[in-house]
């Protein structure tokens, strides 16, 4: 019998990266009023950063419930981060396994530009 993963409730061979070979996390300083906003942010110009260097990425949700455990809480002290501190995203980064860089998706059209 196979275990599930506690945060994702799948098997424990389940890869919720994407065999990504790197992954960057974002935490952000729950003390801070805007602390969800500046690590949303952090994370959307990170994976534009990493779009226009041909790296294809991926938001990986979850560093909340990963941070809140008692697993994440003792990692972020082994990484000498301490204080409260709460996971906005995961980025899994690497090229995509067919090579292809893709063109910019076409903008929606419900979207409205004010001038």
């Amino acid at each position: 019998m196979q275990k599930t993963h506690g945060l994702w409730g799948r098997r424990a061979i389940f890869d919720p990266f994407y065999g990504a070979p790197v992954i960057l996390v974002v935490v952000a300083d729950k003390t801070v009023p805007t602390h969800v906003y500046d690590g949303s942010l952090v994370m959307g110009n990170l994976m534009n950063a990493a779009e226009s260097l041909g790296l294809a990425n991926i938001w990986i949700h979850r560093a909340r419930e990963e941070f809140d455990s008692d697993f994440g809480k003792q990692f972020l002290k082994e990484l000498g981060i301490e204080g409260e501190y709460e996971g906005i995203g995961h980025v899994a980064l690497g090229y995509a396994a067919d090579g292809a860089v893709r063109p910019a998706a076409p903008r929606k059209e419900n979207v409205f530009w004010c001038r």
